[in-house]
Parts: structure tokens; sequence; C-alpha cells
């Protein structure tokens, strides 16, 4: 096996498992369908539209979390691509409700991005680098890192990045033959 490719074994349920590529390697992500199903579904379905390749890293703070998915701005092989407005859009689906939970927001969990609306989250996410349980119970947790967190401790940072990192493919493990 390649080195960064996943080890399939990691890999309890692939339906509800993402995999983003990265230049450094695969991160390899368990969606929580039981926690947040409608969050984990909206993922699958952008995941496996192809939506998420190449998306930049709009907003990545030391410490604290990078964030990517605005499927509208930030494709970085669009000629939408836009860095300036990277951040300010979504999916051309409607936005997804919250569903707040008690997981907290550990290093390593994914949670929805959103507006001050808790009922606005549609495309865009965020990985936390450390526990940021300041966001507990206000953003929804959808996922965790499974493996390959080096690789996200490794994505350029800044708000915005001057040459943003970007998710090269995101699919479900499902679908990776």
């Amino acid at each position: 096996m390649h080195e960064k490719e996943p080890a399939m074994a990691e890999i309890k349920d692939p339906e509800n498992t993402i995999i983003i590529a990265l230049k450094d390697g695969a991160v390899v992500i368990e969606l929580l369908a039981d926690v947040a199903p409608q969050h984990t579904a909206r993922m699958k379905e952008l995941a496996r539209a192809g939506k998420y390749d190449n998306v930049a890293f709009h907003r990545v703070i030391d410490g604290f979390m990078a964030q990517t998915g605005d499927v509208e701005h930030a494709n970085m092989a669009s000629e939408n691509y836009n860095p300036r407005r990277a951040g300010t859009g979504g999916s051309d689906l409607p936005d997804v409700p919250a569903e707040f939970s008690a997981l907290p927001h550990d290093r390593g969990t994914l949670g929805a991005a959103r507006s001050m609306n808790p009922n606005s989250a549609n495309s865009q996410f965020f990985i936390n680098f450390n526990d940021n349980h300041f966001l507990n119970r206000q953003y929804t947790v959808y996922g965790r890192v499974i493996s390959g967190m080096e690789f996200v401790d490794k994505i350029v940072r800044g708000e915005p990045p001057a040459n943003p990192d970007r998710m090269i493919s995101v699919k479900v493990a499902a679908d990776v033959a």
C-alpha cells in the first residue's frame, strides 16, 4: 500500500467515512451519522458530487482550527475562485439546521461552520487543531479525524493564507475501490 493512502482496516463504516487528500497525505474522517445525520448526509452528497475537490482552506488559525468547504467561491480550479470572497459562500443546496450535541469540540473533531444564525450551516466546515470547548453546543460536531491529523497540522496558516492549501479530493470511503 502507498504510504499516503489510509489503511482500510481503520475504517469501521465506509459509508460514513470521508477521505480528504491533502498535499502531505490522506486525512480519514469518521462521520457521526448517529449524532448529526443531516450534516453527515450533506457532506457525503457534496463529496460524491465532487464539490469539495480543489477547495481552499480559507481561514486557518494556529492553535484553533482550519476552515474550508466554500464550494461557491473557494474552488481553486474554478474560474469562480475568488480568494477575497472565500468563506462567504456555500452550496446551491438549502442550509442545514443545527444538530448540537454534548460532544465536545476536541482536537481533530469536525465542526459545521455557520453564520450567526445557528441553522445556517451549508457546506463549510472546520477541523479543530486543539480542544476548543468554548464552541461546545454552539456549533455542530459531526465528525472526527481517525488518521492523518499530522497532515491537518501542516495546513498553511492565514486569514486567508497568502498561498492556501486545498482539499485535493474528498471521497466517501465506500466509493474508493
